[in-house]
């Protein structure tokens, strides 16, 4: 870019706040579009037809306040600057708008701008780019929705072993093909165990999928670190919601922001720092 470390971590920032506007976006929409496709595909298999609605998808129609329906402007679209000036209200009804929407683009920013930083405005800076991107999406989709999209784990899982391929990770193609393997099997093989057991589900295969794109991104030296990490946040944030009754129907957690958070970690500190944080 410029040339200048500074200038360009300044600039992928920049970008990150454009990606988090869009990521809002895929918060919210994917899972509506995930349930259209199922809905219409079990009507097929019932020999049904689903009437045609308006059409829906990432691009359209443009955002709109979920209020009163108003279209978006875009001066309203700014990322974080809209949310300022408007003070937190939609321009047209004056309902609040939820101050999530711009922290995720604050929040992206950041990590873009960090990514930048540390890596180089490069090749290298924008791969770890997407990979901090699609976590954050992927923790709140699943907390919202305790649903892991396999339109984002399996990209996220090819990307990190193209990204070994072109040594854009620090890591070797075969650790980083041997990582998403064993971060698959070691989930399913839980996952069974635990429901041989007891009956009951423990976790979706989005975890299996996500586990593997983590092992795919820092090879399977650095999948206990992170599972350890992700299950110890899991068990105090679980036990806390549990004591405020906050858990939902099931008392289910989701477990997916949990890994995020331990691969969003291991990018940032490595995953042999992860060892210190949970006191190991």
């Amino acid at each position: 870019m410029s040339g200048s470390p500074a200038v360009d971590a300044g600039l992928l920032g920049i970008l990150g706040l454009l990606i988090g506007s869009f990521l809002n976006v895929v918060i919210y929409r994917l899972p509506v579009i995930l349930e259209a496709q199922w809905k219409a595909e079990c009507a097929e298999l019932q020999g049904h037809t689903e009437p045609v609605s308006e059409r829906f998808n990432l691009l359209v129609p443009r955002s709109r306040c979920q209020s009163c329906g108003h279209q978006l402007s875009w001066h309203e679209n700014i990322p974080v600057l809209s949310y300022l000036m408007l003070r937190g209200r939609c321009g047209h009804c004056q309902a609040c708008i939820s101050p999530r929407y711009p922290l995720v683009e604050l929040v992206t920013g950041l990590l873009f701008l960090w990514c930048g930083w540390h890596f180089g405005a490069n090749a290298t800076g924008l791969a770890w780019s997407f990979f901090s991107a699609t976590l954050l999406a992927l923790t709140l989709i699943d907390w919202d929705t305790t649903l892991l999209p396999d339109d984002m784990t399996l990209p996220l899982l090819w990307a990190g072993l193209m990204a070994a391929a072109l040594h854009l990770t620090p890591i070797g193609l075969n650790d980083a093909f041997w990582g998403a393997v064993a971060g698959y099997l070691s989930l399913w093989l839980v996952y069974w165990g635990f429901k041989l057991a007891t009956g009951k589900e423990g976790m979706g295969y989005g975890d299996f999928k996500l586990f593997a794109a983590l092992g795919a991104w820092f090879g399977w030296q650095g999948l206990i670190p992170m599972i350890l990490m992700a299950s110890v946040i899991g068990a105090v944030v679980g036990i806390g919601m549990k004591f405020a009754k906050n858990l939902r129907e099931g008392g289910y957690v989701p477990f997916g922001p949990f890994l995020s958070a331990a691969g969003l970690t291991a990018m940032v500190a490595g995953p042999d720092a992860i060892l210190k944080i949970v006191g190991l």
